[in-house]
């Protein structure tokens, strides 16, 4: 896809909606069992899911879960009182750890011939820890100008990381420089490739990333430039191929699961087409990058193939989902959302029906 062409289409849509704000408002008001989303992809709401005692297990942003091969439901947050938190799918809390990730944001899981390594990223320490799947440190990550990939007053603020099929890791400078940097499994520095700006190639807010492996004789890489409303495709040596164009939803990291790819909605744009607070929801593609589903949002409409506005459908949320950062689905397609700037509360369990 073309992004200046998708964006000819996204000022036609954004001046459709200002002239009909209908369609910005609920269109799908919430049914009494509280079920949201589209077509074969719809779910209940729990939102007491993972609820815990604040005074002793706090959480600041939820802001990413991963599934290890256990099924323990592994989350990152941003409070140094527990960066960790480990559920079980009950909602049960397993174990806590981890003090020293302040802006903990990223969280990564690499199954290495059986052994689970996790990546966190925080901005805040400018840092990438690989760490055991218990927080034993390995190595970490720092500012790559001591690489010679960035000049020393560069930022660098790393928000994910992905694992190629080689194990070489690909970091995400998201709130920093925007580049993409790939390393080996060693953290020996490779390339970087991306930067900022409105290129087909650059990104705005590349906030996430993800190894594609659905078609498994070409992986590639699939990179959020969040500001863009999009989802980026590049070839494992930084190569861009296309984008797929989201018009309203500014998403948080790709999340592959079977045939689908899944996201968080961090915001949409509402009043104004302006980013609006407290208007999250996911959006669920099929293989061909095609939306199908948006729960809590309102219903994909493709005319003549391009997708129109979406935007989050109020009155099915209720006020439950507000900022949703990251989505983590596990085996029975069950979504759980962790969420920014929600009022400290815990992840939100979506129950497939």
């Amino acid at each position: 896809m073309n992004l200046s062409t998708s964006r000819r289409d996204f000022v036609k849509t954004a001046a459709t909606t200002l002239l009909a704000p209908s369609i910005i408002t609920s269109v799908n008001a919430q049914p009494a069992d509280g079920i949201i989303g589209h077509g074969s992809h719809r779910y209940k709401i729990n939102a007491d899911w993972g609820k815990l005692d604040s005074s002793k297990f706090p959480v600041k942003n939820c802001h990413e879960m991963v599934m290890d091969s256990k099924g323990r439901l592994i989350m990152v947050t941003d409070e140094t009182k527990n960066n960790i938190l480990v559920y079980d799918r009950s909602g049960k809390l397993l174990d806590s750890w981890g003090h020293e990730y302040p802006g903990g944001h990223g969280l990564t899981l690499w199954n290495a011939n059986g052994e689970e390594f996790l990546f966190i990223c925080d901005p805040n320490s400018n840092r990438v820890t690989k760490t055991d799947i218990n927080g034993k440190v390995i190595f970490t990550i720092e500012h790559p100008s001591k690489v010679g990939a960035y000049k020393p007053e560069e930022k660098f603020l790393p928000t994910e990381t992905t694992v190629g099929p080689n194990g070489d890791i690909y970091v995400a400078d998201g709130y920093g420089s925007q580049w993409i940097l790939q390393y080996s499994a060693k953290g020996e520095f490779i390339r970087k490739f991306g930067g900022p700006g409105d290129g087909d190639d650059q990104f705005a807010t590349a906030h996430g990333i993800t190894v594609d492996y659905r078609n498994k004789a070409n992986p590639t890489l699939l990179i959020t430039s969040r500001v863009h409303n999009s989802f980026k495709r590049f070839t494992l040596d930084g190569k861009y191929l296309s984008t797929i164009f989201l018009p309203g939803a500014f998403v948080c990291r790709p999340v592959i699961h079977g045939d689908h790819l899944f996201a968080g909605v961090c915001w949409s744009r509402l009043r104004y087409m302006n980013q609006t607070n407290n208007s999250g929801f996911v959006t669920i593609l099929d293989k061909n990058d095609k939306v199908v589903s948006n729960p809590g949002g309102t219903k994909p409409e493709y005319r003549d193939g391009k997708l129109q506005m979406m935007v989050q459908d109020a009155a099915a949320v209720g006020g439950i989902l507000m900022h949703c950062h990251d989505v983590c689905v596990d085996n029975d397609e069950n979504i759980y959302i962790c969420q920014w700037n929600a009022k400290q509360t815990y992840p939100v369990k979506l129950s497939r029906v």
